[in-house]
């Protein structure tokens, strides 16, 4: 859980289980259908990122997956949306038991996206970096027929490259600005965000994508940021040189990619703004939440197609949401 960082600049713990499931197995865990759950959050950008890879690769029948509430308290991420308040799987209320079930006396923030192994009920990894880029590589037995390569070996160096810098500018950049802890610490992180906004708008004017001619990780990791950007970081955290609907080539950029299957079918609006707005008190004591802003401008012509590029590459579309793990009606930009 982020806190305002009295005085300073907000640094995130960055200190994750990265005990890994691979191929091989050498971490203890191997890839193996069923043997894992993922559990997320539909409110936090990281998690969105586990989704839409799961669901571009087609993993849905492979590693089930469970969704906590959009709110939590100093404790644990809690599964309020299902009945009785229990995940039906891990029988469990809490995410928290599936941290303390492998490590006891855990003393670290309890996050998702997280991956628990059925079985044991206990937590295998919160390394929500380095999860994605392991279903792309250590699943690829278990990947749909048409399945797009978001982490082909040839663009992997620059698909780094350009994940480091949004990571650090841009997903994590916000957060840097709505919990400075001071005066030049904000305008520092407000700087630091832009000039990285503006870097991206200059690199996608004349290429669809970010890597490549195809939808690769990098995307997948500037999307979840730049669909929380109007509705959350613009007013919340103060990034409010501009909205994102008003930087033309980003915003024409996130509309393409939302309106691609796998993106915009994952995002929920709704409990976007009640996590931030209700869990953020320090910033929002208040716990009121925005009505806006509208949502159906995400599904107007983008003229992205005119610059090229093949979204799946020599892939295919995923198919439609499976059932239980639709967005709600109304809480999307239905």
């Amino acid at each position: 859980m982020a806190y305002v960082a009295q005085g300073s600049e907000f640094n995130r713990d960055t200190d994750y289980i990265t005990t890994r499931i691979t191929a091989d197995g050498r971490d203890g865990y191997p890839v193996e259908p069923d043997r894992y759950r993922l559990i997320v959050a539909r409110a936090c950008p990281w998690a969105n990122r586990m989704i839409i890879v799961r669901r571009l690769l087609g993993l849905e029948d492979v590693m089930s997956i469970g969704f906590c509430g959009p709110t939590h308290d100093e404790r644990s991420w809690t599964f309020d949306l299902d009945p009785g308040g229990v995940d039906p799987v891990l029988k469990i209320p809490r995410l928290q038991d599936a941290y303390f079930a492998r490590f006891p006396d855990y003393p670290k923030g309890i996050t998702v996206p997280a991956i628990v192994e059925i079985a044991t009920g206990q937590v295998v990894t919160n390394d929500f970096a380095q999860m994605t880029l392991d279903l792309s590589t250590e699943w690829t037995q278990y990947h749909r027929e048409g399945a797009p390569q978001l982490y082909p070996e040839e663009l992997r160096d620059e698909i780094d490259v350009v994940a480091k810098r949004i990571y650090t500018e841009v997903n994590n950049g916000v957060y840097r600005c709505g919990f400075a802890g001071s005066q030049d610490a904000y305008d520092a992180a407000y700087d630091r965000l832009f000039n990285t906004l503006d870097w991206l708008s200059d690199r996608l004017e004349a290429q669809r994508y970010l890597v490549g001619d195809t939808i690769t990780e990098a995307d997948v990791r500037l999307f979840t940021t730049l669909a929380r950007f109007d509705p959350v970081y613009h007013g919340h955290f103060k990034c409010n040189r501009s909205k994102l609907a008003e930087m033309p080539v980003l915003w024409a950029y996130a509309r393409d990619l939302f309106q691609t299957p796998g993106f915009g079918d994952t995002c929920d609006f709704v409990q976007i703004k009640q996590h931030y707005y209700m869990v953020h008190t320090d910033i929002n004591p208040t716990k009121v939440v925005p009505k806006g802003p509208e949502l159906a401008n995400w599904l107007t012509p983008h003229g992205r197609e005119s610059l090229g590029g093949r979204p799946f590459g020599d892939g295919t579309p995923p198919g439609t949401t499976p059932p239980g793990e639709q967005v709600p009606l109304g809480h999307g930009a239905q």
